[in-house]
């Protein structure tokens, strides 16, 4: 069946009618430096500067949600909050509690969806990663935001498992999310940096990017659809431990493929949920290994 594209942010999010400059240069005065009228005589700022786009989404955090900390090294991926916004209201939309935890699949140095997820929807996380140093950075900004109630973090020692070594006997969660790496590798993405870099008529310099992102945030072996691939196939080893198991999917050719593993593994329920930021169409498939009774009794 064909998904019907939406044609914007979920209606609950907050950045649906734009973004509030004036007031968020007041939150964050450092901000103030990359904001200029567009050419539409918009205030905005140049979403092709990874700075500056750092630097605004600090703000909105600051502004909309009372997070007062984000600080992070620049090579890492730096996350467009109203996207993830809109992911964490969809997510709402599916498992319709409003108490539980979330298992956040390589949650970064940002540690992006417990930090909105707590605010937005109440939820505790708990999120993982298979590098210590990334985690030692989101527990500083937990820490820093007094999270650490809400949010735990796990270290996954063995790269190539994702739930195996995390999810234990008893444990019970509402969901689990997921924004996989895109490429096959590090030389595919320094690629594809190149050609947004030209899209946008600037300079290809060595290193010089228009995004963010180290190695384990923006390539796997294989790519997206080998990483969402055993990202699934793990799922069905704790078909009771999680209500829903979710992720981003940027390659739509990729739904085909999850489908027919998904039916041959058990899945007893899967949505694809369309999203669409700005010019950006990516999508959201959810699946579940329990019946419709026990996920509302879950």
């Amino acid at each position: 069946m064909k998904a019907i594209e939406p044609k914007g942010l979920h209606p609950k999010n907050k950045h649906l009618s734009g973004y509030d400059f004036p007031k968020l240069m007041e939150v964050l005065p450092e901000l103030k430096e990359f904001v200029a009228p567009n050419k539409y005589g918009n205030l905005s700022i140049n979403f092709a500067d990874s700075k500056a786009v750092k630097t605004f989404n600090r703000a909105l955090l600051k502004s909309d949600y009372d997070l007062n900390f984000w600080e992070f090294p620049d090579e890492n991926l730096c996350p467009p909050i109203p996207g993830r916004v809109d992911y964490l209201h969809y997510l709402s939309d599916l498992v319709s509690a409003d108490k539980g935890t979330i298992l956040d699949i390589g949650t970064g140095a940002t540690c992006i969806y417990p930090l909105l997820g707590t605010a937005i929807c109440n939820w505790d996380f708990v999120g993982t990663d298979i590098d210590e140093e990334t985690l030692d950075i989101a527990e500083k900004i937990i820490q820093k935001n007094q999270l650490e109630d809400r949010v735990i973090l796990q270290f996954q020692e063995d790269e190539n498992h994702i739930f195996k070594g995390i999810i234990k006997e008893n444990d019970r969660f509402l969901a689990s999310v997921c924004n996989p790496p895109f490429y096959k590798s590090a030389e595919e993405a320094a690629g594809a940096n190149n050609r947004k870099l030209k899209g946008l008529g600037l300079k290809n310099e060595p290193n010089k990017r228009n995004f963010s992102g180290n190695n384990n945030e923006l390539w796997y072996v294989g790519g997206e659809k080998a990483f969402v691939h055993t990202y699934l196939y793990e799922s069905s080893f704790f078909k009771e431990n999680c209500c829903w198991f979710t992720t981003l999917l940027s390659n739509k050719d990729h739904l085909k493929s999850m489908y027919s593993s998904l039916k041959k593994l058990g899945a007893t329920e899967v949505k694809t949920i369309p999203m669409v930021q700005g010019n950006k169409v990516t999508r959201v498939v959810a699946w579940s290994f329990l019946t419709e009774k026990e996920r509302n009794n879950f």
